[in-house]
């Protein structure tokens, strides 16, 4: 650094110095590096394991600077449920999709949620498949359309599209959770303080915590990356708003 300068901002070490190749105007860029943020000032980074099934977040491996565990398709879960069990001392998450959390990990999901495990979900909810072709999710919207329901989601054949923060927070043994955005510099502000409180919270042992993350799919959207956040701001957050739905009593935490 230059003298005469003073430093306002560094890549954190918990993140690789390498070109990511998500799709341009992704939120998952901006959710690694928020959580390998979180992960470097809690100082936590040799504690740190992720758990990354098939995805888009398939290659998180290649950017977060932490233990990384790959899990077949819809099984992060089990296996974050097995690495928490055997080294309860780390910090561990998924981070997952919705086609791989809310359709072939449905169960693994729910009861790993039922059971209280000690672990964190960051579910990325994009309401599409947007790694194998743009297919229609469980969390697709009424109406929208999808490379595999190409005149929009009709409820009345495939159902509403599932609310998983909703869903899970009934639970008892989940301890937190929060639906968050980055489509706005406060709301990423949110997001950040939202997977602090989920890590420091599993610190506690307080049970399971989940955030989910509502996203967007510029390129399986068929959208500009303006655009993609004009279609959250319209269309998802009023399905899926953003807020917290349960958190541990005070004296909790």
């Amino acid at each position: 650094m230059k003298k005469g300068y003073k430093l306002i901002y560094q890549r954190p070490k918990t993140l690789t110095d390498t070109r990511i190749n998500y799709c341009p105007g992704c939120f998952h860029t901006t959710m690694h590096k928020l959580l390998m943020e979180v992960v470097d000032e809690m100082g936590i980074q040799e504690k740190t394991v992720g758990v990354c099934p098939v995805g888009c977040s398939v290659f998180a491996y290649n950017y977060m600077n932490v233990d990384m565990q790959e899990a077949a398709h819809g099984r992060a879960a089990a296996v974050a449920t097995g690495i928490k069990r055997m080294l309860p001392d780390r910090y561990v998450f998924s981070y997952q999709g919705d086609g791989d959390l809310a359709a072939i990990g449905t169960a693994e999901t729910l009861h790993a949620c039922n059971r209280g495990e000690n672990f964190t979900f960051i579910f990325i909810n994009n309401g599409i498949y947007g790694m194998t072709g743009g297919q229609m999710a469980p969390t697709t919207l009424e109406g929208q359309k999808t490379t595999t329901s190409p005149y929009g989601r009709d409820v009345e054949k495939i159902g509403m599209p599932l609310k998983m923060a909703e869903i899970v927070s009934q639970f008892d043994r989940v301890a937190y959770v929060e639906r968050v955005s980055c489509n706005t510099p406060a709301n990423s502000r949110k997001a950040k303080k939202a997977l602090r409180n989920a890590l420091e919270y599993q610190g506690k042992k307080l049970g399971t915590t989940f955030i989910e993350v509502a996203s967007n799919c510029p390129s399986g959207w068929k959208m500009t990356p303006e655009e993609s956040l004009k279609w959250l701001e319209d269309k998802v957050f009023p399905y899926y708003p953003l807020k917290v739905f349960k958190k541990p009593d005070k004296k909790e935490v």
